[in-house]
């Protein structure tokens, strides 16, 4: 035992010191204080009534009708029966968040770095290189939490799949089974993709190496191995995959059946997102070196200048107040690339980079070639449009690779594989048995590269670039010429201050690396010495955008939106009805009401397309047939007032006729002039042709009981006629009952459901009971129990192999 503890004892002093540094960086929620993270906060918006619905009553529901009408809350952060890896998952994420994603980071990449056989205190060092890197931190503040989530669990599959092709089986079949099911569980499958992408070039070396070595049957079998554990951690996430499978057929991820646009012109054929759209957010060629010079293109859209800067100057003349200038000056537009919105720069770190390159000189074989491969496709993908080749190839032949947008994302793949390399590099460097003069050759490119690089931006500057931004002629229109010359001069300044702490920054490093090379200091020094010049580059940058300011009290984000007069006015309403709210946040509506509005990247593809088509257009009929019956718009004096629609259809109502259209094209153009109240279109193939009912004014429907996964209605009709239901269609797991009886309804008039009710008295009731979450949780249950045993049968193959080597059998 004593032998264990003392093992085991320096990992666990590590791991100590992990919770230690995400608590000291993220201080304030000692505090009891929460980041305010604006995603989030869209977030809390979108999922109240499902949280409310289980608080109230202790079950999940898998419906919500406070955004968009009523959208599955698979996406919305739905919990699943027998989810255990789920359980594991906030076990290990024990902190307060956003520290708990920090420690999440650190761990997992010391993990991977121990796994490539690095020191314990070079991989201590190489953990905080990767936690720290300034794009993992910025998108902990703006409420990226299942992007980091993502993140974190990258290194933990790697290191698995490293484990089995080093034929330690039962470790690494075992670390990447549980791994890949905790990165499945962070539902960012984006991230996931691009780690899948990092593994291919993983694979791809090792199969030329083993080619090389004539051992391709034990390639193959390590394969094979991997892919069972890839099973069983996707049927431990069976629910959550299957139900997003079947979400991502609906969303507007997923090819339309409309071959036109709101504006009459022809809609471009896709499988996924438009082109456009997916390469919105392309990273700039010239912006790559961001990576090496924190504000090379002048950081974010909102820097701080201060008081000092030309920008205040310019805010000054313009007429405004100290105060106003001040305050101005605190969001000033220095990012002058292309992209439309960039928080921070994606900063690995100069020290980080000097490492990496000097690393290409000093690492040899496979793992040189799978990171510096990870680390050149994900950054010409990050191109996108401005690589366009290489990215129409991946849209057009790729599978998947057009379901997601915002391409510069790719990048997490490089964050991932340059301080790995570069962590290998100073290992070479300190411990490596390359001879003197090749490594001195090695830090003298280095540095002529990296130093060279920055004297050279520093002379050349005014030439090389023209600092104006994309914006930069609306600026100009607004504010003149003087106020644009502001901009370009506190960027250049911001261009020229960074560059030369870059270069500060490289000229120390390799006067360390110099001086142990000469003898004149000790390993010991020079690791404390790097890690701290890591940490000092690092958090100095990540400081700027990310600090104790954007913590606020706990209550301001657990309940982020404060109910208007207006909201008040309408929630004084307890009937069952719509909300379109023209003057709040996107999903501000959805935190008080069953709105019209919502937040989410991936909302239901139809009703996506008649909000583009109508909603956004105020088209009464449609507005009507959803039964929206408060409208919020603004007074002269832009308060928000509340305006009942008097108009609104009702929950549900019995029409005269019901039309069989061809299309989706006649089906959503009809919907500008159908007179809902009395008639309803289709293209359900269970609806042979048009069709006509006796409709008297004693006829009626009326809900009786609602909730988010559960609607009752009563009808009364001496005719069978068809009733239509405000309700939004989709078409798995609702289960429609007639007096207990289970029926099939329709979608009508695009969006709505629809069903056909004999004459008489009844009751009909709508239940979501979604069979995926019945199957997965029965696949998730199963495969649980098979890797528990599993990992029971690992435990003990290893201590009996433990204990024949004691006994020296």
């Amino acid at each position: 035992m004593s032998f264990s503890i003392k093992k085991f004892l320096p990992h666990l002093l590590i791991l100590l010191g992990f919770v230690i540094v995400s608590l000291a960086y993220f201080s304030p929620v000692l505090e009891g204080k929460t980041i305010y993270q604006s995603d989030i906060v869209q977030f809390i918006g979108m999922s109240k009534q499902q949280k409310d619905f289980k608080a109230e009553t202790g079950d999940e529901t898998y419906w919500t009708n406070s955004a968009f009408g009523g959208m599955p809350t698979y996406q919305l952060g739905a919990r699943y029966p027998h989810n255990y890896i789920k359980k594991l998952d906030s076990a290990l994420r024990f902190l307060p968040r956003p520290a708990d994603y920090l420690f999440l980071y650190l761990f997992g990449f010391y993990v991977f770095l121990l796994v490539l056989k690095v020191d314990i205190k070079l991989a201590f060092i190489g953990a905080l290189a990767f936690g720290f890197s300034t794009y993992l931190i910025i998108i902990l503040g703006v409420g990226h939490n299942s992007k980091a989530h993502a993140i974190a669990y990258m290194p933990l599959v790697l290191s698995g799949i490293l484990l089995v092709f080093r034929k330690k089986y039962v470790a690494g079949f075992l670390l990447t089974t549980i791994a890949m099911g905790l990165e499945l569980v962070a539902n960012h499958f984006q991230m996931t993709y691009y780690l899948m992408f990092l593994v291919v070039i993983l694979g791809i070396v090792y199969l030329y190496d083993a080619y090389k070595k004539n051992s391709l049957f034990q390639y193959f079998k390590s394969v094979g191995v991997l892919l069972v554990a890839v099973v069983l951690s996707i049927a431990m996430n069976a629910t959550n995959i299957l139900a997003t499978k079947e979400y991502v057929k609906e969303s507007k991820r997923s090819k339309s059946e409309l071959t036109i646009n709101p504006d009459g012109s022809t809609k471009i054929a896709t499988t996924g997102l438009d082109r456009d759209y997916i390469t919105q957010f392309s990273y700039g060629i010239v912006e790559t070196f961001n990576l090496f010079i924190p504000r090379f293109m002048g950081g974010g859209n909102g820097e701080d200048v201060g008081k000092n800067s030309a920008t205040y100057n310019a805010y000054r003349k313009l007429g405004a107040t100290s105060a106003q200038a001040s305050e101005a000056v605190k969001r000033a537009p220095m990012y002058w690339g292309n992209q439309p919105i960039v928080e921070a720069p994606a900063y690995v770190g100069a020290v980080v980079i000097f490492l990496f390159i000097l690393a290409l000189f000093l690492v040899k074989g496979r793992l040189k070639w799978w990171l510096v491969g990870g680390t050149l496709l994900s950054l010409l993908l990050s191109y996108g449009k401005n690589f366009g080749f290489l990215t129409n190839f991946f849209i057009d032949y790729v599978p998947l690779y057009n379901k997601f947008r915002a391409v510069s994302s790719i990048q997490v793949v490089l964050e991932l594989c340059v301080p790995a390399l570069a962590v290998v590099g100073l290992s070479k460097w300190v411990n490596g048995t390359e001879n003197k003069d090749e490594k001195l050759n090695a830090l003298k490119y280095t540095t002529l590269i990296t130093a060279g690089l920055s004297v050279l931006f520093l002379v050349f500057k005014s030439s090389l670039f023209d600092f104006v931004g994309a914006n930069d002629g609306i600026y100009r229109q607004n504010y003149g010429p003087d106020f644009t010359s502001a901009l370009k001069a506190d960027r250049k300044t911001l261009f020229t201050e960074d560059t030369l702490r870059t270069l500060a920054l490289v000229l120390v490093l390799a006067s360390i690396l110099f001086a142990f090379l000469k003898e004149k200091l000790q390993e010991k020094v020079v690791l404390i010495l790097v890690g701290a010049l890591i940490l000092f580059d690092l958090i100095g940058v990540d400081r700027r955008y990310v600090n104790t300011e954007d913590f606020v009290p706990s209550v301001q984000m657990n309940e982020p939106f404060q109910a208007s007069e207006a909201d008040q006015f309408i929630l004084r309403d307890t009937t069952y009805y719509r909300v379109y709210d023209l003057v709040s946040g996107p999903s501000k509506p959805s935190y008080f009401h069953n709105s019209l509005n919502g937040y989410n990247a991936a909302e239901l593809r139809r009703y996506r397309e008649v909000f583009d088509f109508y909603i956004v257009k105020n088209n009464i009929n449609v507005l009507n047939m959803l039964n929206t019956k408060y409208i919020v718009g603004q007074d002269e004096e832009g308060n928000a007032i509340p305006y009942m629609n008097e108009t609104a259809n009702g929950n549900a109502w019995f029409v005269k006729e019901l039309d069989r259209l061809n299309s989706a094209n006649d089906e959503i153009l009809v919907l500008d002039s159908l007179e809902t109240k009395t008639k309803a279109v289709t293209t359900s193939a269970s609806i042979a042709s048009n069709k006509t009912f006796t409709l008297d004014s004693l006829a009626s429907i009326a809900l009786k009981e609602v909730k988010p996964n559960y609607l009752k209605y009563t009808s009364n009709n001496k005719n069978d006629g068809f009733a239509v239901f405000s309700e939004i269609y989709y078409p798995h797991g609702w289960k429609t009952f007639i007096d207990g009886n289970e029926v099939d309804h329709i979608r009508v008039n695009y969006i709505l459901r629809g069903l056909p009710v004999t004459a008489g008295s009844h009751t009909i009731e709508f239940k979501f009971e979604p069979d995926v979450v019945k199957t997965g949780s029965s696949i998730a249950l199963a495969s649980s129990i098979a890797v528990a045993l599993v990992l029971l049968g690992g435990l003990f193959y290893e201590f009996r192999i433990r204990n024949k080597k004691i006994e020296g059998v």
